[in-house]
């Protein structure tokens, strides 16, 4: 959701680093995301960007957006919103972000602590932005790092939290590790179990 609302400021020739004129757009994209992970998507004003967010660029600019707060208090009362949707509907939801355990959902049955070192996570990253010449693991750790800086007093790891280093293990493992966890937590019969 902080891509996306990055991604319509800069597309609209919004300053980011500008907090005043943040403040004044932020109510102006219509941001919308799935909950269906067989089919992920993020939309903003009804264009597919699920793509677009995760560039360079909006990447460079999402920390400067996100400490505006006009947009945590709209992003967060979004996330939580659809949250309680899916606990309306009895099911279950995974949420991600650097402060879902701490702030916007302190009362999550599971919390995950999911961390790597610098190096794994930038060569992951440089992968995923394989189409861009110019992302090298060199140059994606040091943006990394700077966005780490700035995104600090959101990374709170929150006190009942399980913190998994997934430096060592593949993405299966690690969905593995989670599922089982939440399995364990949440008291439900082992067949709910699953893996991708």
């Amino acid at each position: 959701m902080y891509r996306a609302l990055t991604w319509w400021l800069l597309a609209h020739g919004v300053d980011v680093d500008d907090p005043a004129a943040v403040a004044q757009h932020v109510a102006d994209p219509v941001i919308e995301v799935s909950t269906d992970p067989d089919d992920p998507w993020v939309t903003v004003d009804g264009r597919d960007v699920s793509a677009a967010i995760r560039t360079r660029e909006v990447s460079g600019a999402v920390s400067a957006a996100a400490r505006v707060p006009q947009v945590r208090v709209r992003l967060i009362a979004m996330q939580r919103e659809i949250i309680a949707r899916a606990r309306a509907e009895g099911r279950g939801i995974v949420v991600e972000g650097r402060d879902i355990g701490t702030v916007v959902a302190p009362d999550a049955v599971v919390k995950v602590f999911l961390t790597a070192s610098e190096l794994a996570r930038a060569t992951r990253r440089t992968a995923e932005l394989a189409a861009d010449p110019a992302a090298t693991v060199t140059t994606t750790q040091s943006e990394q790092a700077r966005r780490d800086r700035m995104d600090a007093g959101q990374m709170a790891r929150a006190a009942d939290a399980v913190e998994i280093d997934s430096t060592m293990f593949a993405l299966g493992d690690v969905i593995a590790m989670i599922t089982g966890l939440a399995t364990q937590r949440a008291g439900l019969p082992d067949t709910a179990r699953t893996t991708r």
